[in-house]
């Protein structure tokens, strides 16, 4: 297989798993909010809580920091080796970075984040996680 293949697909794998990462992060509040609505009892699981609160919590402290994801960084970085300026290179790449990216002033994503961020935290004491269980 061609390097810039290699690199091709690398590239669209890291922006896959950035899709995952912001559906996991803004799944997780609608799920958490519904599931206290339905009485699921798994959204009160303190581990998947807390996995979801740091999650956000990177995105808020990258965003006030003027940081840029690292998962963009590399992406752009496996799309530069692989001669790719544009993610018209590929299918995947393609639609994905169309749902995923947007063009406006930093502070307006820093802002978002933040609201996000908070509604997350809110819901950490609206829809209580069990405690942590000592072994």
């Amino acid at each position: 297989m061609e390097p810039q293949l290699l690199y091709r697909f690398a590239a669209d794998l890291v922006l896959f798993l950035h899709v995952l990462f912001v559906a996991f992060v803004v799944s997780g509040l609608l799920l958490i909010l519904v599931g206290r609505l339905r009485g699921w009892a798994w959204v009160h699981n303190p581990w998947f809580r807390l996995a979801h609160l740091m999650a956000i919590g990177v995105v808020v402290l990258q965003a006030w920091l003027g940081m840029i994801c690292p998962l963009t960084t590399w992406e752009m970085a496996l799309r530069a080796r692989a001669g790719e300026v544009t993610y018209t290179g590929s299918f995947i790449a393609h639609w994905l970075e169309s749902i995923l990216y947007y063009r406006a002033p930093a502070w307006v994503f820093a802002l978002c984040y933040t609201v996000f961020g908070l509604l997350v935290v809110l819901s950490w004491f609206w829809v209580r996680p069990r405690p942590f269980r000592r072994r």
